[in-house]
């Protein structure tokens, strides 16, 4: 028999073969989930998934799920004229629940609404044709994962997650209950490892950072939950094809990124115009202020010298009139 200390430095050599290959290979350890090949390899994975699910809508679903299928991500419109939906992921339960998973790795001015417009082709779905139907619906979730800000006039808070359903307005008590939105906003989570405690924290903390996570799974990440997810993650374990598509994907992430980070400076750019043009538009109503007063002060100049002059020849008069009394006139 092996001694224990063999078997752990043999199991220490194969790992670091296995992430000494990825690594040589420029693309990291472990895929980023950011990426539309990274997100829908991992959370493909049904265990991953359910786990998933389960917590991040705790306190919404009915029962823990316990068993899903995939279904298809592309859902045609009523109509042929009609825009189809795709999804980045769609599974239900054999009770009739929907979900909806959506990563949006770049900014989207009217992502709201577009999950909104996602969110009614399962609804419009549970139509049953040719039948009685009384209109009940099974609950419809969709968890939308986006790496930005979707109000960007509030920057400065850490609300990371929102849970979104019909309510009462004057009552603030959920009106209809079988329509949630989920709202996870990753720039918004910036805990560092060693400050992450609950699970639903974890699934943040790796869905954002995986790919920069180069070392073995942290004690955090429980193997029975999470062991699958780092295994599958592993570039290494990709065949070629796997890793052509992975590459070609991160491609296109990076251009994303890089897009984005051009509107931005484009964006900043414009801020700063905008505040130079204020700016100058400040000086200029100063320099129309300071210009006004001297108007004023010349008119009151103006006004003065009036009335000196007013004054000087009602003098001039009075004297006139007393040398005439006096006699000194002819």
């Amino acid at each position: 028999m092996q001694p224990i200390n063999a078997i752990l430095v043999e199991k220490r050599k194969k790992y670091t073969v296995t992430q000494t290959k990825a690594t040589e290979e420029g693309l990291g350890v472990y895929v980023n989930l950011l990426t539309d090949f990274g997100f829908k390899r991992i959370f493909g994975i049904k265990e991953v998934m359910i786990h998933f699910l389960n917590t991040v809508l705790a306190d919404d679903i009915r029962d823990r799920i316990v068993d899903l299928h995939y279904d298809n991500t592309e859902r045609p419109g009523i109509s042929k004229h009609d825009r189809k939906a795709i999804y980045d992921l769609f599974c239900s339960t054999e009770k009739g629940e929907r979900f909806i998973v959506e990563i949006q790795a770049l900014w989207q001015e009217f992502y709201r609404d577009k999950a909104l417009f996602y969110s009614t082709y399962l609804v419009q779905d549970q139509n049953v044709r040719n039948k009685e139907w009384d209109f009940k619906l099974q609950p419809v979730y969709m968890v939308n994962i986006v790496n930005f800000l979707l109000d960007e006039n509030d920057p400065h808070s850490k609300k990371y997650t929102s849970y979104v359903q019909l309510i009462d307005r004057k009552t603030h008590k959920v009106f209809y209950d079988k329509l949630t939105f989920v709202y996870i906003e990753l720039p918004r989570f910036t805990k560092k490892l060693k400050d992450v405690r609950s699970f639903f924290e974890k699934w943040i903390y790796l869905i954002s950072n995986l790919h920069n996570m180069d070392g073995k799974p942290s004690r955090k990440f429980p193997k029975k939950v999470f062991g699958q997810l780092f295994e599958e993650a592993k570039i290494a374990r990709m065949t070629k094809k796997e890793k052509n598509n992975y590459y070609t994907s991160l491609k296109n992430f990076s251009a994303m990124n890089l897009a984005k980070i051009e509107l931005n400076k484009l964006h900043n750019a414009i801020a700063i115009m905008d505040n130079t043009i204020a700016a100058m538009g400040n000086d200029l109503a100063a320099k129309d202020n300071v210009i006004a007063v001297m108007g004023h002060d010349l008119a009151a100049r103006d006004n003065t010298i009036a009335a000196m002059k007013k004054a000087y020849a009602a003098k001039e008069k009075e004297n006139a009139e007393l040398r005439r009394k006096l006699g000194l006139l002819n």
